[in-house]
């Protein structure tokens, strides 16, 4: 997983750069922890908390749909433990293609996570509405506070990718 800006796709870059200048403007400290995520961190993150039987229907469905890679990479991270935190399969989110990123809101030195406190100054809140302010998505709405992205719509297969798309590009981008 990237914390560099540098990993992401120039133009969502430079949007995203506007976006951090435009919260500090507004007294809203931002930092980017989370920029791309490959393949396999995404899924780590979408084996946590799913049984071996949601994993394997998962593997045979991207098998079925010729996405042959992104099934191997869900199968090969192995187990994870912890609370589910997505839904989105690996090469399912736009952190796959350097479009998203996820940032944590510094107040007071410490890394704030509620989207509850501090009311209409609360960091996620500015971030929203400065992102949506440059046609940015952030998915407050969804209660992904953190998460701003480039598209607005929410993955690659909702976008009109199909799975083998999605598996070439991923390919091409990691190895494989």
């Amino acid at each position: 997983m990237s914390r560099s800006l540098s990993t992401l796709d120039p133009e969502f870059r430079e949007r995203l750069e506007v976006l951090l200048e435009a919260c500090a403007a507004r007294g809203v400290d931002m930092r980017p922890y989370c920029t791309e995520r490959p393949p396999s961190d995404q899924a780590r993150l979408w084996r946590q908390s799913r049984s071996m039987s949601e994993i394997d229907e998962a593997a045979r469905t991207l098998m079925d749909a010729d996405a042959h890679w992104l099934a191997g990479v869900l199968l090969s991270v192995g187990p994870q433990h912890g609370p589910q935190v997505t839904s989105a399969l690996p090469g399912q989110s736009w952190h796959q293609f350097g479009l998203a990123c996820d940032s944590y809101w510094l107040a007071s030195g410490k890394a704030q996570w509620s989207a509850a406190k501090g009311g209409n100054a609360n960091g996620y809140r500015v971030m929203a509405e400065e992102a949506s302010r440059l046609g940015l998505r952030s998915l407050g709405d969804i209660g992904d506070w953190p998460h701003v992205q480039g598209p607005a719509s929410a993955s690659p297969r909702s976008d009109g990718m199909t799975w083998a798309e999605i598996d070439e590009a991923m390919r091409a981008r990691f190895g494989g």
